[in-house]
């Protein structure tokens, strides 16, 4: 008798705790994950916060300060910002920048997409081609400059040496105000293709067969190919790299400051050699981090339009 009444009172008791206890204990799972994951993750976010939104703020106050980083500072306001506009170097440092990003949007762009174009089309040894095309990214910044700045010596320079083998030259690349932009574009285009070539060719591999075979028997040739075919499908890849390009080569540095140092004559000085000198040279740091604050405005306003832009293109 008191195994029947028993059974049933068990079976009550689970049918009436199963609802709620399963999920109590999930619960209780999701939340033990929860804090985990927060534990890993605060330290990482503390340590992130100190040495880049810390700095970020530091900056933006300092556009309003006098100060020399050690004696304690003084409130100008917009003093530092007045003195800027002032300097005629800034219109100078802004239409070089300018002219940088022009060239090398013109010139570095569509290199390296077509460069991957052609080794997509290579059946043997494309390995070694795309080892070779992504070799100048591995080589240090300053170590390509130097090496290219041999390239470009007027006396005994490898491009003057090889013109000279047909009658021309020599050229004076990085001291003549009219070519030395155009010799930093083509070392920084060299230097740095070699990732978006990579990128290219990855997304060339996810290009179904079909539609070029297609295109084929409709009787398209390679160019037409390539406009209806193959750009469509890189469309977000062209222009996600189109972006990453365009903040970068508004933030160009390494290249003017080893190559010439902002000369001959100032035409190599961009916004961030020009933040360089306020800061270093000068000594005026609140001018510097004015310039500073400007330039992450506008890298701002250029990242929202752009990607507007590309969303409203995308969806049409």
């Amino acid at each position: 008798m008191s195994l029947l009444t028993t059974e049933p009172t068990r079976a009550a008791a689970v049918s009436k705790e199963s609802p709620a206890g399963p999920a109590r204990r999930r619960r209780g799972r999701a939340v033990r994950g929860q804090l985990t994951a927060w534990a890993f993750l605060v330290p990482a976010l503390l340590v992130f916060g100190f040495f880049a939104r810390w700095p970020i703020l530091r900056g933006l106050l300092i556009s309003f300060q006098r100060t020399n980083l050690t004696d304690p500072p003084t409130w100008v306001g917009l003093d530092n910002f007045r003195s800027l506009f002032a300097d005629p170097l800034l219109a100078t440092a802004v239409g070089n920048t300018l002219l940088f990003v022009a060239l090398a949007v013109l010139i570095g762009f569509p290199a390296p997409l077509l460069l991957a174009a052609v080794i997509s089309t290579v059946r043997r040894g494309a390995g070694v081609y795309r080892f070779l095309v992504y070799l100048p990214v591995v080589i240090p910044p300053v170590v390509a400059i130097l090496l290219w700045k041999w390239f470009y010596d007027p006396g005994s320079g490898l491009f003057n040496s090889a013109l000279g083998l047909v009658g021309l030259g020599p050229y004076s690349w990085l001291e003549s105000s009219g070519s030395a932009m155009l010799s930093l574009v083509l070392e920084a285009t060299w230097a740095g293709m070699g990732g978006a070539v990579l990128i290219y060719l990855a997304a060339m591999v996810g290009i179904p067969g079909e539609l070029y075979e297609a295109a084929e028997v409709d009787g398209a040739g390679v160019r037409r190919r390539v406009w209806h075919v193959l750009l469509p499908q890189l469309r977000s890849v062209i222009g996600l790299l189109l972006l990453v390009q365009l903040l970068n080569t508004v933030q160009v540095f390494t290249e003017p400051y080893v190559f010439t140092g902002g000369g001959p004559e100032n035409a190599t000085l961009t916004v961030l050699l020009l933040i360089f000198r306020y800061a270093f040279q000068d000594g005026a740091y609140g001018q510097a981090a004015a310039l500073s604050c400007l330039m992450v405005i506008v890298l701002a306003l250029l990242s929202a339009v752009y990607l507007r832009v590309t969303r409203t293109w995308s969806s049409s």
